[in-house]
């Protein structure tokens, strides 16, 4: 095998990620994680959030950073897909939360979007709070504007990138 066969513990760059990262062999572990991969899809973003999905549990917050257009949405609805089956994900920019399933068996997704807070006093009349239930696995856009509301989440996801280039995703367990 040829040095630019074998990917970095740390970092990945390829034209498309695939749902395993690492090799074609190894498998996402805890200890894959602190991670940053290249992708150059929609679809890419999406499979490495499915990949993050398969550690989430009922209670976790995921922090979802990024510039605007750089795929925090599309990250969203990869972990959507692998927790609910179905990606029925539209951004909350407007409605602040949107709560997605929480039937038996699968644990509800709260997705916020902390946009459109200028000031963190806005905060106590929209009821955020709820949605970091214990039912449900919380991720949060914009974390910044209320690290007061956020706490500290347990993992922290950053989109580098906009328009038509790769994006540069970092993924972190902060626990």
């Amino acid at each position: 095998m040829n040095p630019s066969m074998i990917a970095a513990r740390t970092e990945q760059t390829a034209p498309e990620m695939t749902p395993t990262t690492m090799s074609s062999s190894r498998k996402y572990t805890l200890e894959a994680f602190p991670a940053r991969h290249v992708v150059s899809s929609p679809a890419a973003t999406q499979s490495l959030a499915r990949a993050l999905a398969a550690h989430l549990r009922p209670g976790d917050v995921v922090a979802v950073e990024g510039g605007l257009g750089s795929g925090k949405t599309t990250f969203v609805r990869g972990l959507a897909t692998a927790l609910l089956g179905t990606d029925p994900v539209s951004s909350p920019t407007f409605t602040f939360r949107h709560r997605y399933g929480g039937t038996e068996g699968s644990p509800a997704l709260e997705h916020v979007d902390l946009y459109r807070i200028d000031d963190p006093a806005e905060l106590a009349e929209l009821g955020l709070e709820e949605a970091f239930a214990t039912d449900a696995v919380t991720a949060i856009e914009w974390p910044e504007r209320a690290p007061e509301l956020v706490g500290r989440p347990r993992w922290r996801v950053v989109v580098d990138g906009s328009g038509e280039e790769p994006r540069a995703i970092t993924i972190e367990r902060l626990d």
